[in-house]
């Protein structure tokens, strides 16, 4: 789809992303600035949605959106890279690109396990990329009603190559603007093929018995509940409510501008599917939102994940000024990849999200334990690398600061402070003194986060990286990410109180690389 990366309370674990090449063992980019460490780049050249994202035969495949002869968005491929556990990727070839009827745009892929497309011709079963067409000749003909429809490509080698169906597109356009970002999945109780399909200011719905002959069986989002804008880069799937015997399906959206930090987000339903038509079980002003920070946009799941796990991964950037940050070679950075769950809450049924278990693998040298204590002013931590796990742990009954958390550093005296305000029991992320800001207005400031949890016992888990932050407060009921860029990478940090004392029960820090 055309869309034009610290704070403690409670127990915090703290992600910093580094912006460094990891992929390319025969290109040393350790000397690229805000190259990201330990989260997917491209090699060079544009990216943003994760697409087509699947699992096949121990693979992990992750398509995106890649243009790859610039760094600001073009000509729309499907860029490809494979994963065995998620956190080390192994860059291949372009597996989509454009052709006569448009530019690749944002999609789905499936594992067909019963042929039902009839693409299988020997062992391997066919995986099948479901996409929108974008014709860039039709908007430039301010055609806006003919420019998208939706297309399909088959590979029958393990997605090294791609063939694309003679007869796209599956689906034409119904004289709409924006018709975009199909997310398609088995249905088992009909044994049909389900489609989600990102239509204006709401998504409808599609059945196939063979993922090329698609009948519409239903909308939502016209008069059910939604932030509003363009809807873009939908997906569907059920999961179990913790702890309980309840199914329940949850519908992301996302929009491109005016989410909940003011640029691009994702919301989230919790409701009912039976086949044809998604209901909201909540009312229809009840806004929920993925994650409160400015740079975790267009994600959505994988498809066949191994033990029925529901894992997510999202663009880590936003469209206010994802054509201007200060990279060299490459734009843009994925977010890492997360479980998702339910769980019951004061509030309702809610999504949680944790990074996947398999990131710590990326964990080098002994743990370190930092001692429970009450912070009054600021308590200095002894990374080894900027690019750390950072659990804590705050007893909020025992705290008497007004606001609290963690707060990195460098020499030229730039900041980035995560952080915890108790009188309006917020977290925020700000980078107002983060460094380079100048590229867009809209880049500095802080931005908020409800707590919504009631535990006296705050925690913060924070993952961070050479330029990007990503927070999971209270065991993922909150999460928070953005990108920073500051003139020389952050390499102090230390955990800051304001107007009293913090509490700190808990405290864990792990190297990552």
């Amino acid at each position: 789809m055309k869309k034009i990366n610290c704070l403690l309370l409670g127990t915090v674990t703290l992600f910093f992303a580094c912006v460094s090449p990891q992929n390319d063992p025969k290109k040393d980019t350790k000397t690229e600035q805000h190259r990201p460490n330990y989260h997917f780049t491209p090699q060079k050249g544009w990216m943003n949605d994760p697409n087509g994202m699947v699992f096949y035969k121990g693979e992990y495949h992750l398509f995106y959106q890649y243009y790859p002869d610039s760094t600001v968005w073009g000509p729309m491929h499907w860029g490809h890279a494979v994963s065995k556990d998620l956190v080390h990727w192994e860059h291949l070839p372009i597996a989509l690109a454009p052709d006569e009827k448009g530019y690749i745009f944002s999609g789905s892929a499936v594992v067909d396990e019963n042929n039902t497309s009839g693409f299988q011709k020997g062992d391997e079963k066919p995986l099948v990329a479901i996409f929108t067409y974008h014709d860039m000749a039709a908007e430039k003909a301010g055609k806006l009603l003919e420019m998208e429809s939706q297309g399909i490509a088959y590979s029958i080698d393990k997605g090294r190559t791609w063939t694309k169906y003679a007869q796209n597109p599956v689906i034409k356009n119904p004289k709409t603007q924006d018709f975009r970002d199909p997310n398609v999945k088995w249905y088992a109780p009909s044994k049909q093929w389900r489609m989600t399909l990102a239509v204006g200011d709401h998504v409808e719905f599609y059945a196939s018995k063979n993922l090329k002959d698609w009948e519409k069986t239903g909308e939502f989002g016209k008069k059910e509940g939604g932030h509003g804008g363009v809807w873009e880069c939908p997906d569907l799937f059920p999961l179990q409510v913790e702890g309980t015997n309840t199914e329940k399906w949850v519908l992301l959206q996302n929009i491109g501008r005016g989410a909940v930090a003011g640029g691009s987000g994702t919301q989230y339903f919790v409701g009912t599917y039976d086949g044809k038509v998604f209901k909201n079980d909540n009312k229809p002003t009840d806004i929920l939102w993925l994650d409160y920070g400015m740079d975790n946009y267009a994600g959505v799941t994988w498809n066949n994940a191994p033990d029925n796990r529901r894992l997510f991964l999202g663009w880590m950037s936003d469209w206010l000024y994802a054509t201007k940050v200060p990279t060299g070679s490459w734009r843009s950075a994925m977010t890492l990849p997360r479980e998702l769950s339910l769980k019951n809450t004061a509030q309702g049924i809610r999504l949680f999200q944790k990074p996947v278990k398999e990131q710590t693998l990326l964990r080098t040298g002994a743990q370190q334990n930092i001692a429970t204590q009450s912070i009054s002013t600021t308590y200095d931590l002894k990374p080894i690398a900027i690019t750390n796990e950072l659990s804590l742990s705050f007893d909020l009954a025992k705290t008497t600061a007004s606001d609290f958390g963690v707060v990195l550093s460098n020499s030229k005296g730039e900041k980035l402070w995560v952080g915890y305000e108790k009188s309006s029991n917020r977290f925020y992320i700000d980078r107002t003194e983060s460094g380079k800001k100048d590229f867009e207005k809209s880049f500095t400031g802080r931005h908020y986060a409800p707590r919504t949890a009631s535990n006296p016992l705050l925690t913060l888990n924070l993952y961070i990286d050479v330029a990007s932050i990503e927070l999971f407060a209270d065991g993922g009921e909150t999460a928070m990410t953005d990108i920073f860029f500051p003139n020389e990478d952050f390499n102090k940090m230390a955990i800051f109180s304001k107007n009293g004392v913090a509490a700190l029960t808990k405290g864990e820090m792990w190297q990552l690389k």
